[in-house]
């Protein structure tokens, strides 16, 4: 076989769509570093603006911590005030129809002097009451602090007895519609005399305006076995010789043994007698 070998002609034409497929691939490759430099020089800037926007942040919260730094020296305020400040807080909240976080209705309620001393019996004692409901506990002290127990018309046992009746089955405590029904039942039997309406709104003013009476100390109670113990007259034997008639200690006296040294032997009656008789002076007799 013979094999013809590639003419000149042939030679150039592949040579030539040899370097147009360079000349293409570098044009390409050109073209996408291009877009990718664009892209890149375009997320710079926002990056820089963010990087801006921090720093001002940054700044202004700086501004404002030296403002406000005064705030950290204010004084601590005892425990006993912050929990008066809560239970104010929660009468206002509830009595204006608000929360604590201010989402409440638009339009403060009014609120009834009855209605004000119900809520302050409610959390009385109890920290997380809310003041819209009352338990069998402040319920008959209310009842007892307002005195509407008399001890004869009206008893701890009807009050308990009533708060049983008009509260819910499931419930332990009654809402300020119950607690006014309950307020009529007793009402009714307080003054059988009157009529509904007198024997209620008699029954309202004796709690409108109240609050809960604190107890004071309680006071030592008298016994007879104590002041048996401590009542001088009574005592026998050497502790007898500790105190004076008066119940006045005697000091050192009473307890250490003084020695007699009078000369006169224990009992005797008429000490000191005889140097009064021989002291004393002689009547001259009358010539």
């Amino acid at each position: 076989m013979s094999t013809e070998a590639p003419s000149p002609a042939h030679n150039s034409e592949a040579r030539r769509k040899q370097l147009v497929e360079v000349e293409d691939y570098i044009t390409s490759t050109k073209r996408k570093q291009k877009s990718a430099n664009l892209s890149t020089a375009q997320r710079e800037p926002n990056s820089c603006s963010s990087m801006a926007d921090q720093k001002d942040n940054i700044d202004d919260f700086k501004v404002q911590t030296a403002k406000h730094s005064n705030m950290s020296s204010a004084p601590l305020r005892p425990h006993s005030e912050h929990s008066k400040d809560r239970a104010s807080k929660r009468l206002s909240s509830d009595s204006n129809g608000t929360s604590e976080g201010g989402m409440g209705s638009s339009t403060p309620v009014e609120l009834t002097a009855l209605e004000e001393a119900f809520r302050r019996f409610a959390i009385h004692g109890d920290t997380r009451a809310t003041g819209k409901d009352l338990h069998g506990k402040n319920w008959s002290k209310l009842c007892k602090d307002c005195t509407v127990i008399d001890g004869k018309n009206i008893t701890l046992t009807d009050v308990d007895i009533v708060f049983s009746k008009v509260k819910k089955k499931s419930s332990r405590t009654i809402t300020f519609d119950e607690f006014k029904v309950a307020l009529g039942e007793l009402a009714r039997k307080k003054y059988k005399e009157k009529t509904t309406e007198d024997a209620e709104a008699e029954v309202f003013k004796l709690i409108e305006g109240k609050t809960p009476v604190i107890a004071g100390v309680t006071r030592a109670v008298a016994s007879p076995t104590v002041s048996r113990l401590t009542d001088t007259s009574k005592f026998t034997g050497s502790h007898k010789e500790r105190f004076d008639p008066t119940g006045r200690g005697k000091g050192k006296a009473g307890r250490v043994d003084i020695v007699d040294t009078s000369g006169y032997v224990s009992g005797y009656k008429h000490q000191g007698s005889y140097e009064k008789k021989v002291t004393k002076p002689t009547d001259a007799k009358p010539m």
